[in-house]
């Protein structure tokens, strides 16, 4: 073992002489290995930099300091020696325990920091955003805009005037804001809702305003007009139209057009002679006037003449000329037909030269009749170069610029190999190999369940011939066989599960007929208040142990205040989540008996429900980082609590570090760390090793038993073991552990219809189950103790390890699984997948069992299998996920030397490093590494950086409005569009009409711009199958963007109707989630190559683009792109000059040197390269002479 030891030090070494030789050579032109060698020798005896530098100026080796740094960062990175010493420092130096150990963790980050010189910057002190942002100003060139914007600018001025009637009033963005936000518009409208002023409401006292009527020759599509009924029948008005010249030709009159029953009203019409009469006065829409005038009044609100269909709006016969062409376009080529540089996104299109393919299709249309030629006049003149027409789309390729920023020259995946951070300890066990599986057989379970009810649905579908047949049937019993179909689906989806049915009970929670006092009195905690007091007051810091429901989260708080600390300041409290923070504020303030949001208030993202004299304030760890933001001091608050301390979010790690600082600087200041796990011993050597104060809570002996194989479906394993304990075991609940809603659902279903099977003799099994997105009130019932006779089995996530406890607990089944979120470098995204459970997880939801009285735990893998293949600890999540967003924030408060900031568990080296990356590519960071003008503006916003960055470039692009109304609708949460099915076809139909050319974002735009325009009115998104409450969320979340906007002096403008600038503010900041057309699988995109997919639901599925950006990746059957919006491929060059470049066009780009040549396939072939030139075989020319 040690000779092959020895041997693998000498290749390294070997490896390392090789490197070293060849840097020396490129520097001096001298190859020597001898030399190198030398060099390295040198290094061995230098124990800094500084060192390195002063022995090779003592041997006239004067090089410069940048080389001596590259020297030594490589020689640090690949020599054995320092390899193997970094391993035994790591092994040795995480316990900390060791008197040396903090000297061992010291040598080690400078290790790490002559390594990663890009994460060991000085730090800076801290500044306020304004300050920093004026002091970077003379350092950075003024910005200029992207040529592709520049370009555009002058034809913007000559067409303002032309374009102004068709742009949308500064008041339509800022309807349901603050008066203050009115004073920024600088239009002079009458504040009409429309989008039209000049066709809308006040369009017609604009067409009086000079005095005298204006009159049109026909009417205008999509215009409102006043109107006279002239006649009724029973199917529909003729309407005869005020300011329409009146001819008649042939029997039509110009001015007369038809509002048909089912466009008078939004519900059922049975007869127009119900809601109209000859003569009376009417608000109409031209919906067609082509081959007849089409009207309608459901398009316009009565009483005030509003749009309510504001997605249609009036056009010139130039703009439908272009708008055909346009369409024209996308149905003869599934290519990128979008405007180019328009000034007016509707007005003008850019012509696109097409395929030989495309037009031989093209032509066999015309001579079927399919299509008119008059629809393509230069059809035959398309292929050839037309020199003169410069809106000619060019035919560029963009590819990644991979050089490495200067700050981090050597230390990127360019040149280093880093590897991405382990999850799993064992990625081939057991354990990894079922929750794999797991996943195959959930998509099982969901094909053979929608199976099933098709055949169910085709099943019941009665005979519907017969009524199309009967020429004297009803038109409702005419039906199409899918819409009974849908139906039939869409009532079974409506109708609740057996098992939900089951457990149906009258009232919800636990019933106590104890006041609130008494039940404060009745908490583990209060027994102990005096000496928890006493603590507080004797310790700056504080860790606090105690099991859940034992009274910290709510009681600790209110003693503090009643014992006078909150005199100098208020209280801090963070959780993890939001629903526990605003859950808990609402519980402590019932209890103070107060007004939520006067001394007792909440603060989460986008919510505020604080006020001046606030005492007690539950917020978000997230929450609390921000404010550190702005006061790293923490100067409004006497103390601190880090809540549920033990989880370990992104937020709470940083925190730890930030916060110790602060106690540093201010010895009044008093923290205290909550946690519901043992292990908190960690958490007191890390803060100097303070106390830690101990709730006792029950505990009873557990019965562990393991399997004796390895269970290949751990759900199914799981609902056998429930139903032997139920049949087997003596009294007492059962608590399983799944890893989310979905699994959740089908255990529950499967399980009560096993329970069912067994017959009456059984005893009563009340199923309930626990996760988040389950409403508060049947959550509550799991607190409930069973019925007499009865057993309880409570199916939850890993909300129930340490969140709640639940009485009654005896039996536990641990399958040994949990969801978690980390980054995957692939997609370049964080992502949520099932993995093995850690060793620590394991023993706290054994111990669930042992709360009441003794216990069992049932765990579902082999005891080989915990010992080997779950790590003794979780990871936390800093040490997994994206860290671009922490390092953004860190960075604004001058920490530039990550690798010295006192991480509990510092992050990888790669992880930070990719971090620094995205940020240089967005423009957040300078080649020093320092942050922009750009990055501190980011750092403001409570968003991800990459909609931060679209946020602030929309300013300069002037579309700030547009962006703002994307942003909400994006952190709305929840779905949008509203799809029951069983009227999937209605739903689909209805968002169809919002649908925009330049993708889903836009589409998102006109939905909330048609909201907006109905007054935002409920009944309008009933109508339109939108979600009330995903609207009203966007509407709080773009009142609150816009309070920042204010506060950060970032100006509010519209770009009205031209488009471009909207969707190059998106790629500004979504540049890395660009993808491009692949020939041969759907879309690849442009940074790892992956394969992806436009989703189905998308506005562009039908007419794909040849470019685009998407905002978030989903994994279901395959990789789909959500939130599509289509790009010009130059932009990615333009608003990411460092991530992007145009391939240079003499070079075959990497792109189209990785695409592969595929044949069709040729049953024929003898081999799968037969169809090479280089294997025909070419026939011998005979010779007449010779034979």
């Amino acid at each position: 073992m040690m000779s092959t030891d020895k041997e693998l030090y000498k290749l390294e070494l070997l490896s390392l002489v090789s490197k070293v030789s060849q840097e020396l050579f490129n520097h001096t032109k001298l190859q020597d290995k001898k030399l190198a060698e030398f060099v390295i020798a040198l290094h061995e005896q230098s124990k800094t930099t500084e060192a390195f530098q002063k022995k090779l100026n003592e041997i006239g080796a004067d090089f410069p300091e940048w080389f001596v740094k590259n020297l030594d960062r490589l020689i640090v990175t690949m020599h054995p020696k320092y390899k193997r010493k970094a391993a035994k420092m790591k092994a040795s130096g995480q316990s900390r325990k060791s008197g040396d150990g903090q000297s061992i963790m010291d040598e080690q980050k400078q290790l790490q920091a002559r390594k990663f010189p890009g994460l060991s910057m000085p730090d800076q002190d801290w500044k306020p955003a304004e300050k920093y942002v004026d002091e970077r100003a003379t350092k950075e060139p003024h910005e200029t805009l992207p040529e592709s914007l520049s370009t555009s600018d002058t034809m913007a001025q000559l067409e303002s005037i032309a374009s102004r009637r068709n742009r949308p009033a500064a008041e339509d963005f800022l309807d349901g804001e603050p008066a203050a936000k009115k004073m920024r518009s600088t239009s002079g409208h009458d504040g009409s809702s429309g989008r039209r002023g000049g066709y809308e409401a006040g369009g017609f006292r604009d067409s009086f305003r000079h005095g005298r009527p204006t009159v049109d020759e026909r009417p205008v599509l999509y215009k409102i007009y006043n109107g006279t009924v002239a006649n009724i029948t029973d199917f529909g008005a003729f309407v005869t139209l005020d300011g329409v010249e009146r001819r008649v030709d042939g029997n039509q009159r110009s001015n007369e057009g038809l509002v048909h029953v089912s466009n008078i009203t939004n519900g059922r019409v049975n007869s127009p002679r119900d809601f109209l009469k000859r003569g009376q006065r009417v608000k109409v829409k031209v919906m067609a006037v082509s081959p007849k005038i089409g009207l309608s009044m459901k398009d316009v609100d009565q009483n005030t003449g509003d749009d309510l269909s504001p997605h249609l709006t009036v056009k010139t016969a130039e703009e439908a000329a272009a708008q055909q062409q346009r369409m024209s376009s996308y149905a003869a080529s599934g290519s990128n037909s979008t405007p180019l540089l328009a000034v007016d996104e509707r007005q003008r299109s850019s012509a696109k030269r097409l395929s030989s393919p495309e037009r031989f299709e093209i032509k066999q249309l015309i001579a079927s009749g399919a299509v008119s030629a008059a629809d393509y006049p230069d059809l035959d003149e398309d292929f050839s170069t037309n020199v003169a027409n410069h809106e000619i789309e060019e035919d560029i390729d963009v590819e990644v610029n991979e050089v490495e920023p200067a700050f981090l020259s050597g230390q990127t995946k360019v040149t280093l190999e880093l590897s991405p951070v382990k999850i799993i300890k064992a990625p081939d066990g057991s354990l990894n190999r079922s929750a794999l599986a797991g996943a195959s057989l959930a998509k099982e379970r969901r094909d053979l369940k929608r199976l099933e009810a098709n055949e169910q649905a085709d099943a019941e579908t009665r005979e519907i011939n017969q009524p199309w047949l009967d020429p004297m049937a009803n038109q409702s019993e005419r039906q199409f066989a899918s819409d009974i179909k849908g139906n039939l689906l869409g009532q079974k989806a409506a109708q609740m599960p057996a098992w939900k049915a089951a457990n149906k009970v009258v009232s919800y929670g636990k019933i106590t007929s104890m006041s609130i006092q008494e039940q404060r009195r009745s908490l583990p905690i209060y027994k102990l208040r005096e000496q928890l007091v006493a603590a507080v007051r004797d310790n700056q810091i504080l860790v606090v142990v105690g099991d859940t429901g034992s009274g910290k989260t709510t009681q600790m708080a209110q003693y503090l205040a009643e014992e006078g600390f909150l005199e100098k300041g208020r209280l801090g409290c963070t959780q993890p989540r939001k629903v526990a923070a605003v859950s808990v504020a609402k519980r402590v303030a019932e209890e103070v008996g107060c007004r939520l949001g006067s001394e007792v208030g909440y603060t989460i993202r986008f919510e505020d429900m604080t006020s001046p004299e606030t005492k007690i304030k539950y917020m978000t760890d997230g929450m609390l980082l921000r404010e550190l933001l702005v006061d790293p001091d923490c100067s409004k608050y006497s103390v601190i609590m880090l809540d549920e301390a033990h989880e370990r979010t992104i937020a709470t790690d940083v925190l730890f570090g930030l916060l110790k600082k602060a106690c540093k600087r201010r010895p009044d200041l008093k923290l205290i760390c909550t946690s519901a796990t043992l292990d908190a011993a960690k958490f007191a050597t890390y803060f100097w090793g303070c106390p830690i104060f101990t709730i006792p809570g029950r505990t009873y002996p557990v019965e562990t038993l393991y399997t004796k194989e390895p269970e290949p479906d751990y759900l199914e394993a799981s609902l056998i073991t429930i139903l032997q304990i139920h049949l087997m075991e003596p009294a007492g609940d059962v608590l399983l552990f799944l890893t989310g809603q979905e699994e959740i659902d089908t255990a529950c279903e499967v399980l009560y219809e096993r329970v069912k099977a067994l017959g009456p003799q059984v005893p009563e099994l009340l199923i309930l189950p626990v996760y988040a997105a389950l409403p508060s009130e049947m959550q509550s019932r799991i607190f409930e103790p069973a019925p007499p006779g009865a057993r309880k089995v409570v199916i939850a996530t890993n909300i129930a390890e340490t969140s709640i406890t639940i009485d009654g607990i005896y039996y536990v089944i641990d399958p040994g699984f949990a969801k978690q979120n980390a980054y995957d470098p692939k997609l370049g995204m964080d992502s949520l997948i099932v993995t093995p459970i850690s060793q620590a997880q394991a023993r706290q939801r054994a111990g669930r069992a042992g709360r009441t009285g003794p216990g069992k735990c049932y765990r579902l893998y082999t005891e080989v299998a915990y010992r080997n293949e779950m790590l003794p600890n979780p990871i936390p999540e800093i040490q997994r996920t994206n860290l671009a967003s922490t390092i953004l924030t860190l960075k604004a408060m001058g920490i530039n030397d990550l690798i010295s900031f006192d991480f509990m568990d510092p992050p990888p080296a790669a992880t930070m490093l990719t971090a620094l990356e995205q940020l240089y590519a967005l423009g957040a960071l300078d080649d020093e590494g320092l942050l922009t003008r750009i990055g501190r503006k980011m750092a403001d916003f409570p968003l991800d950086p990459p909609l931060s960055k679209m946020l602030i470039k929309s300013v300069d692009y002037g579309c700030s409005e547009e962006a703002l109304t994307i942003v909400a609708m994006l952190q709305a949460g929840g779905q949008v569009y509203y799809r029951p099915k069983d009227k999937q076809t209605q739903a689909d139909a209805k968002k169809a009409k919002f649908h925009q050319p330049e993708g889903d974002l836009l589409t998102l735009l006109a939905v909330y711009n048609g909201w907006k325009n109905s007054k935002f009115s409920n009944p309008w998104c009933f109508e339109n199958f939108i979600q009330t409450r995903a609207m009203k969320t966007a509407q709080d979340v773009r009142k609150q963007l816009i309070g920042i906007m204010d506060r950060y002096k970032h100006d509010l403008v519209s770009c009205g109707t031209n488009y471009n600038r909207v969707r190059m503010a998106i790629c500004s900041g979504f540049f890395r989630n660009a993808a491009k057309k692949d020939p041969t699988e759907g879309y690849k995109t442009l940074v790892e190559g992956t394969p992806v997919s436009i989703h189905p639901s998308s506005a562009l599925f039908q007419r794909p683009p040849e470019w685009c950006v998407y905002y978030e990746l989903v994994l279901t059957a395959k990789e789909y792109m959500h939130q599509v919006t289509v790009i010009e491929p130059k932009w990615l060059s333009e608003v990411a000059p460092t991530f992007f470049r145009i391939a240079d066009q003499n070079k075959i780009s990497k792109r189209k040197a990785s695409e592969k040549i595929e044949p069709l396939f040729d049953r024929f072939a003898a081999d799968k390269d037969d169809w090479r030139l280089s294997k025909q075989k070419k026939a011998a020319r005979s010779s007449q002479t010779f034979g």
